[in-house]
């Protein structure tokens, strides 16, 4: 399915979130807090365009998919950034290997979410950092109203006119509102060996970031 929406990918983004991806981006980048020097493991990383975005904090920054028609759409436009394939179940990396991971909208999309959070802590450093940014539930009751109508009637309508596969945008409204909401995801990443879990509302809920510190005792 993501092999199919990659030739538009980045511009299907752009235009269904009328622009806030970009401020969506320097937002999980903040939050990692990150360093020069710094590894950082962009899991989910689609073609890059995170990634590329990560890196412009001076830290060396690795985005791995599992999809390959992706990375080679983010090679393309890309060359520059290291792409690498990658299950977020099974990452091709040692124990312990970064300073920061991070998976932006794609948690959801992971057989098994709380093994994919286990896997992040698996890579990163004790005392190291986690930020997970994903689709979330708006805390306004109206705005959530009116939200969950464009996701489910407008959303699948923009895509037809500006996405590669329209039909894989239907499963992208579905798979949103079957999302838990920021409490219930806060609770999953602490069962994973995650600490000190706390998260912050963008756009009024309709994203969250939850941030997390490796647990040192966790296996």
């Amino acid at each position: 399915m993501f092999d199919g929406v990659a030739a538009r990918y980045d511009l299907t983004n752009t235009v269904l979130s009328f622009g806030q991806d970009r401020f969506w981006r320097r937002a999980t980048r903040a939050a990692l807090e990150l360093r020069p020097g710094d590894r950082v493991l962009d899991v989910g990383a689609g073609t890059g365009v995170s990634t590329e975005e990560l890196a412009h904090s001076g830290a060396y920054a690795v985005g791995a998919d599992l999809s390959l028609g992706m990375l080679y759409a983010g090679k393309r436009t890309r060359p520059h950034v290291p792409l690498l394939a990658g299950d977020a179940l099974r990452l091709p990396f040692a124990d312990a290997s970064f300073d920061a991971v991070t998976i932006s909208f794609a948690l959801r999309n992971v057989n098994d979410t709380d093994a994919a959070l286990r896997e992040l802590a698996r890579v990163t450093r004790p005392g190291g950092r986690l930020v997970v940014c994903e689709f979330s539930t708006p805390v306004n009751p109206a705005f959530r109203t009116v939200y969950l109508s464009y996701l489910m009637r407008s959303l699948p309508a923009v895509a037809r006119a500006v996405a590669s596969n329209p039909d894989a945008y239907v499963y992208l409204a579905e798979s949103i509102r079957a999302w838990p909401d920021q409490a219930a995801l806060a609770d999953r990443i602490s069962s994973a060996g995650w600490r000190r879990v706390a998260w912050r509302n963008l756009t009024g809920g309709v994203v969250a970031l939850h941030r997390a510190i490796r647990d040192e005792s966790a296996i």
